[in-house]
């Protein structure tokens, strides 16, 4: 039973590991050349919000979808997970978490 615990423990510990952070704050704009996620996320969230004042805060890659978070104007923070086909889904604010 303990080697089991141990297993499930090891293997938590490497599904955690596998994600890679970039935060380069850089804010990328529209059409810059990205990873397709990052792409992905500026395209919907621009479409969302109807301001194409947009770029990339961070992305965290997982494969389950990878997170990014997007600047909108000058102040606006919004979260979106993007899928490997291209798709993307739980667009929302994180600076008002009443909008959208």
């Amino acid at each position: 039973m303990n080697c089991r615990v141990s297993t499930l423990a090891c293997a938590a510990a490497l599904m955690a590991l596998a994600g890679c952070v970039d935060n380069t704050g850089s804010g990328s704009p529209i059409g810059s050349s990205d990873t397709p996620a990052r792409q992905a996320c500026l395209r919907d969230v621009a479409r969302t919000t109807g301001n194409s004042n947009v770029g990339v805060i961070s992305s965290s890659f997982s494969e389950a979808g990878t997170e990014v978070i997007v600047r909108v104007g000058p102040t606006g923070r919004w979260r979106c997970i993007a899928y490997r086909d291209g798709s993307t889904a739980g667009i929302q604010s994180i600076t008002d978490e009443g909008a959208l």
